[in-house]
């Protein structure tokens, strides 16, 4: 780290932040512009903005050596996250305190130490800054924590727009709340309550501190859906308190609407009932056609119908899989044990079963060294399905689909990158949620039942793995899967 803060490029480069916020340009962009003036004030090796919703933290925006860990899932049931999101507002961690995972990609790319920040509204942490060191000795001194506790709060204060960024899309800061945690000791009495666990359930922390918890808990682990006094539905889990005897950690989220019908279930039905309909329907034309002009028919004629019922079959039986995978928690991948695999070999007989119109249109970059991938690769058929049907069809007709593979010392990574209509920065995140497509005559203009990304996604971090979407240079997206090295 330097000795000496360069105060006249910190003021410098926040003035270019905040020149960015006035002009609109908000979000992500200046997310990102942050973290570039973090790093270079402090002397990091690598920053890292963690954004929390209410299902849980992800890496949204990353520079210097920790771009890597762009999209990684960091789950508030963690006890080590727990620990960040309730202790002092700027920490300095030692890596045995991280999630061991999390540890060893950190050290692996010779990184050691980190100083991190909360970015809080309203004393609620919507997001945490995160400095990174390759020196395991060193201390960061009090007025670079005081220069990192000043940036985060300018990222809160970006928050405080409510546009631009990932849990906002273009709504208010509603979802920028953490889930309701807790705290209990040997006892099941409360021994912490923080903000969001009063927005959940209505009960203060001066009701509840040193006395049970208002709800029962599952053992650790273990998923209970809990229905509160009010009618609402709260999902709770529980986990163990490393370092503290017979302490847990409760977390809990609202989830009142997945247990009654509302504007997704309408949606759900509408989307779904439009996108079965289309290949049935194509299917039962040429069926009959078939059936009742067999003779007048040419051979040629007989073989086309032929192939697209097959076609249409196949679309279907993967709408099917999308759909159950969708509402059933025992989707691909599930129970799977992951194995080492080669993803190259994997991929490549993948890219065998797609539709033949797309197979035409990609392009191969896949080295013949690379390092085996640890997870399902069963399930990798359907990662790279999903992602080389969305990037067709957001792109012009004919252009290149492009699949590409990457390692470093603790991942092996595959891309999908197209040249087509791109993604805006603030809706990175949002396309990953079910039935979301991105503007609201997306649905009109292109087919889909906003399921392929939500499901991609799930199948990876059950692997222990993540994705994550870009905007390409030059115009068009890339979405990359990193899954561990076996």
């Amino acid at each position: 780290m330097p000795e000496r803060l360069d105060y006249a490029a910190l003021i410098a480069g926040q003035t270019v932040v905040i020149e960015m916020i006035n002009s609109g340009d908000a979000g992500l962009p200046a997310i990102n512009e942050l973290l570039q003036l973090v790093q270079r004030s402090l002397g990091a090796a690598g920053m890292a903005f963690v954004e929390y919703a209410p299902t849980g933290g992800r890496v949204i925006a990353a520079t210097g050596g920790m771009q890597w860990s762009l999209g990684r899932p960091l789950p508030t049931t963690d006890p080590a996250i727990a620990r960040l999101l309730t202790g002092p507002r700027v920490q300095e961690l030692c890596f045995d305190q991280l999630p061991p995972i999390l540890a060893d990609q950190l050290i692996g790319r010779g990184l050691h130490r980190m100083i991190t920040a909360r970015a809080e509204i309203g004393g609620v942490a919507v997001g945490s800054l995160h400095a990174l060191y390759p020196d395991a000795e060193g201390c960061g001194s009090a007025e670079q924590r005081m220069v990192l506790a000043h940036l985060a709060a300018c990222a809160a204060h970006i928050y405080g727009d409510q546009t631009g960024l990932p849990m906002h899309g273009d709504g208010p800061v509603v979802a920028a709340l953490t889930d309701g945690l807790a705290i209990v000791n040997q006892d099941g009495l409360v021994r912490l309550w923080n903000p969001a666990a009063e927005r959940v359930t209505g009960w203060a922390a001066a009701q509840l501190l040193n006395r049970p918890l208002p709800f029962p808990v599952q053992p650790s682990g273990q998923l209970l859906d809990h229905r509160l006094a009010d009618g609402r539905w709260i999902r709770i889990t529980a986990t163990e308190l490393p370092g503290f005897a017979d302490h847990r950690v409760v977390t809990f989220r609202d989830i009142t609407d997945q247990h009654l019908p509302g504007p997704d279930h309408d949606l759900f039905v509408a989307v779904t009932s439009h996108e079965l309909r289309t290949p049935v329907t194509v299917i039962k034309g040429y069926a009959e056609t078939l059936s009742n002009h067999w003779d007048s028919l040419s051979e040629p004629q007989r073989r086309q119908a032929a192939r697209v019922i097959g076609q249409r079959a196949d679309e279907l039986a993967r709408l099917v899989d999308r759909l159950l995978a969708a509402t059933n928690d025992a989707g691909p991948a599930g129970d799977a044990p992951p194995v080492p695999f080669d993803l190259v070999e994997a991929l490549r007989s993948a890219v065998g079963n797609l539709p033949t119109d797309l197979r035409h249109r990609l392009r191969l970059d896949l080295p013949e060294n690379l390092p085996k991938a640890l997870g399902d690769r069963a399930s990798l058929a359907t990662m790279l399905t999903e992602l080389t049907t969305n990037a067709e069809k957001y792109s012009e007709p004919g252009s290149p689909v492009e699949v590409s593979a990457d390692y470093d010392k603790r991942t092996v990574s595959f891309q999908v990158s197209d040249r087509g209509i791109g993604i805006r920065p603030e809706h990175v995140e949002r396309a990953f949620e079910r039935f979301w497509q991105g503007e609201s005559g997306d649905r009109r203009q292109y087919r889909g039942a906003g399921l392929g990304l939500y499901l991609v996604r799930r199948i990876v971090e059950r692997q222990n793995g993540w994705v994550s979407l870009r905007p390409r240079e030059g115009g068009g997206t890339v979405a990359e899967v990193r899954l561990p090295r076996g």
